[in-house]
């Protein structure tokens, strides 16, 4: 691992824009705030040098104007000219379901967990884990270091590697959830690997991965993942296009209930995607944000990933605290990277801070801390097992019923795909425009490529669910063999 400068080269800053010639800045697009100019007069240039356009006047204010520029009344009026950016694919839908005042409508798009009444339940031993922490003396809001609270990712990092891996060779930091952590890893694989490496993400995967990914710089490309004709894992597929990837990319693998087919593969095929990863020299990234909620089981659900790494692979995780500890506002979770020794350890850890400070600085501290009250209590962690568990039968026996009312509302196609999925999720094989349909004729919110939560279905609403699902796939296709 070389020891690189904390800024990629491809990305500009303040103290590498200050090296160009001025109006070279400006032509570039480069953007200076008032602050950073008057930063950058204070410090990169003499004081009241007559030559220099940030030559400070009057007892060292800005002067408004600068040579070459447009005043400051223009410049504002590139305002004028920002487009308007489409709404995010699952949050904006959520949105409108808010706006809905259709006393029907069911949400089952957004993906948190719901009780049987369908409203957000904040888990017992969260809320004594929060107890705890307000009747604590001790406790503060003092900034958390860099890599974040490093006794919560001990213990975060145990929770998903188990007992076998060697703590002092995985260099882990606390991470802004599911989604802080893959821009992380991105972040450090396009800075470390060599130019050109491509991450490849299954199809279909969660909406977000590919914005994340390329956002950081890295080529993005596809595997296939799901086979629209059986409704289920395409393994053959998936093996076909790791073997003929580049050696030494990037795959990104769901470590349990892939997000949004529910489909896994078996601990024997995950065993051969491994070997054939290893086979080809490729890097593996785990996204990890169902564990223990996936099954109900925190340690079956770990499975897929610990195999990887007691088979040897330098495994990079991206995990969350949202689903599984209902931490969806606290934004909580971990990066880490198992490497071959503390030396490297070290190193790796060296280069993630300096990939945090400039992006966030640090991490906040609420969510971090329920995590490390109740992982760091026998007694609380026996109760947080028992109510993944309550929360996986929930989901599990709306999947089973939500089979049952399709069939006692009269449908005729084979759900058993539904059944055997596992996870938040039913990906149903309803195309857009039966979607659409449940959208704008039942007031059933979704996204249109036919993945439900299961977490908004109750007692109350799945016959509703069900009977319009068969009204819009009546006598149509939901596989493409039909």
């Amino acid at each position: 691992l070389p020891r690189l400068s904390p800024t990629p080269s491809h990305r500009p800053t303040i103290a590498n824009t200050m090296r160009q010639p001025m109006n070279d800045r400006f032509v570039a697009g480069t953007v200076l705030t008032l602050a950073a100019l008057r930063t950058a007069a204070a410090f990169a240039l003499p004081y009241g040098e007559a030559s220099s356009p940030f030559a400070l006047r009057g007892g060292g204010a800005l002067d408004a104007t600068v040579e070459g520029t447009s005043t400051s009344t223009d410049a504002g009026s590139y305002l004028s000219d920002v487009p308007l950016g489409p709404p995010d694919a699952i949050l904006g839908i959520a949105e409108n379901f808010k706006k809905c005042d259709d006393p029907s409508k069911v949400n089952v798009c957004v993906g948190a967990y719901r009780d049987s009444d369908g409203k957000p339940w904040v888990l017992p031993s969260v809320r004594e884990a929060e107890r705890r922490m307000l009747d604590d003396p001790t406790s503060n809001k003092e900034y958390a270091a860099i890599a974040g609270d490093m006794s919560y990712v001990n213990l975060a990092l145990r929770f998903a590697y188990g007992r076998d891996v060697p703590m002092e060779n995985v260099a882990g930091v606390q991470s802004l959830s599911g989604t802080g952590a893959c821009r992380i890893g991105g972040e450090f694989f396009a800075r470390f690997l060599p130019e050109g490496t491509a991450i490849y993400i299954p199809t279909p995967t969660w909406g977000n991965h590919f914005k994340i990914f390329e956002e950081a710089g890295l080529a993005t490309r596809t595997y296939r993942y799901y086979s629209r004709e059986t409704n289920g894992l395409d393994y053959e597929g998936l093996m076909e296009d790791l073997g003929e990837a580049p050696e030494g990319s990037v795959i990104l693998l769901h470590a349990c209930a892939h997000n949004p087919t529910g489909c896994d593969p078996t601990l024997d095929q995950w065993k051969a995607i491994s070997d054939l990863i290893k086979d080809r020299g490729h890097r593996v990234f785990f996204d990890s944000a169902y564990q223990g909620f996936a099954s109900g089981d925190a340690e079956a659900d770990a499975a897929a990933l610990r195999l990887f790494v007691s088979e040897g692979h330098n495994v990079a995780l991206a995990q969350s605290f949202a689903k599984n500890f209902g931490l969806y506002g606290e934004r909580c979770g971990t990066f880490s990277v198992v490497t071959n020794s503390p030396d490297e350890r070290e190193r790796v850890m060296s280069q993630l801070k300096l990939i945090i400070r400039p992006m966030y600085s640090n991490p906040p501290v609420h969510g971090s801390s329920i995590v490390r009250t109740v992982l760091s209590d026998e007694d609380l962690t026996a109760q947080y097992y028992d109510e993944c568990k309550s929360m996986a039968r929930r989901i599990g026996s709306m999947r089973s019923l939500l089979v049952q009312k399709l069939a006692e509302a009269g449908s005729k196609h084979d759900w058993s795909h539904v059944s055997e999925q596992i996870g938040m999720f039913a990906f149903t094989g309803m195309d857009a425009d039966m979607c659409d349909r449940l959208t704008n004729e039942y007031y059933i919110f979704l996204t249109r490529d036919g993945r439900i939560s299961l977490a908004g279905l109750n007692d109350g609403n799945v016959e509703y669910v069900a009977g319009a699902i068969h009204a819009v796939t009546d006598g149509k296709s939901i596989t493409s063999s039909d």
